[in-house]
């Protein structure tokens, strides 16, 4: 009973770690209201209206970071852990970090208390393993780096993707990942002379496709030659996760301009 209580107090918390906003929380007065006001009115309006909400001195993610560390250290391991470390989870913690964070407090902490977290993080982040363990199983078909998520560019892609960068001398290029259905935005390398692409497969199975043109497949070894100017856009197989370097060709006043996604109805059309 006790286990379902704390849940409902903290469930109508919420986050917003992309806008930032000021958290409204009411379960303080909606379970203690009349039982406690004053406790209820510190934990709505000051813990989590002021506190929790001062994100222009720590953002939400450093917050989650410290709470848990906090009630770990305290061998505070019931459901108010497991509601802040689903927060963490929502506040942008992955699996691979909190498996690191916890590993690292069990230093100063105590391992029994890790092991106790360790079981709930593990639940909390279950959903997480079937992808982790096929990025991972991805990696092993390649010789070049997955790299770190593609967050600079991630407003023109549909999907996750990722970045390595290879080389920065003489012609650059990176090799870029896509998870399943991934794939960014039609586009177009704009350069007065020269300049454009050229894709080259690296591991599983991709499309390449110009604007009026039929959509090419992607695989290991396959090489796209993309001229400046022409309106395009390339990513993942439904099926299969991708991979592909992106070499940069040298032109003058060249940029990229970003437009339309790709519809799951035009991509759906790809088999």
């Amino acid at each position: 009973m006790n286990k379902i209580i704390l849940l409902t107090v903290f469930s109508i918390l919420t986050f917003n770690v992309m806008a930032q906003k000021k958290i409204v929380q009411t379960a303080g007065r909606d379970q203690l209201g009349e039982f406690a006001p004053k406790f209820a009115e510190l934990n709505d309006d000051v813990l989590f209206g002021e506190v929790w909400s001062r994100n222009d001195l720590l953002s939400l993610r450093d917050r989650s970071l410290v709470t848990i560390t906090s009630l770990i250290s305290q061998g505070i391991t019931d459901s108010s852990l497991t509601f802040h470390l689903q927060s963490a989870k929502n506040n942008g913690i992955t699996r691979t970090e909190i498996s690191e964070i916890i590993t690292h407090i069990a230093f100063y902490a105590g391992w029994p208390k890790a092991w106790a977290a360790f079981r709930l993080a593990k639940d909390v982040w279950a959903e997480d393993t079937v992808e982790t363990d096929a990025k991972a199983s991805f990696q092993r078909e390649m010789i070049f780096p997955i790299g770190e998520p593609n967050t600079a560019y991630a407003k023109y892609f549909i999907g996750n993707s990722y970045l390595a960068r290879i080389s920065t001398e003489q012609i650059p290029f990176s090799n870029v990942t896509f998870e399943p259905r991934c794939r960014n935005n039609w586009h177009i390398h704009k350069a007065s002379k020269g300049g454009g692409q050229m894709l080259v497969g690296v591991a599983g199975r991709g499309w390449y496709q110009e604007e009026g043109k039929p959509a090419q497949e992607i695989l290991p070894g396959t090489v796209i030659h993309i001229p400046a100017n022409v309106k395009h856009w390339h990513g993942a197989a439904a099926d299969s996760w991708f991979a592909h370097l992106a070499f940069e060709i040298p032109g003058e006043d060249t940029f990229n301009e970003w437009l339309e996604p790709v519809s799951d109805e035009e991509y759906d059309k790809l088999k």
